[in-house]
């Protein structure tokens, strides 16, 4: 019989002095990334909750999300090319999801690249569901999103 071990892993809110470190792997990982204002502006945001994660002092991913009313929107979730495919995408999520949660949500929403095949399959694994499409939603590749929700 086999174990799966967990590597620790420490999520931090997004700091000003964190923009510098997460800027390339923003870049290594969209098409379309967003700018240093953008990430100035989720700090700044009362509805936004955004970390940064680590393995050690390695940076490995980040996530956030936007709490409106009773809905958590979730904005980014992004890991490192190296860590990929090592079950941090859903440790990320399943840590959004459990603030969100805390902070009185009632269901979760976001979107996904249409094409985005690896991330759709995690988020149905943990019973997100589609419900609808927006037509050209990433400007510079014109690439549809897939708009899917979960029920907390």
């Amino acid at each position: 019989m086999s174990t799966v071990q967990l590597v620790p892993l420490r999520f931090e809110p997004l700091r000003y002095s964190h923009i510098d470190m997460l800027l390339p792997l923003e870049h290594e990982a969209y098409p379309d990334p967003w700018s240093q204002g953008m990430f100035c502006q989720e700090i700044t945001n009362q509805c936004s909750h955004f970390f940064m994660v680590f393995k050690g002092k390695t940076l490995v991913g980040y996530g956030g999300f936007w709490i409106v009313i009773d809905e958590m929107h979730i904005t980014k979730v992004t890991v490192s090319e190296l860590y990929r495919r090592q079950g941090i995408g859903l440790r990320i999520v399943n840590f959004l999801i459990r603030l969100g949660k805390s902070l009185g949500a009632t269901q979760a929403r976001l979107e996904v690249r249409e094409h985005n095949d690896g991330a759709r399959k995690l988020y149905e694994s943990i019973s997100f569901r589609v419900v609808g499409m927006r037509k050209g939603y990433y400007t510079r590749t014109n690439e549809n999103a897939i708009v899917m929700t979960k029920d907390l």
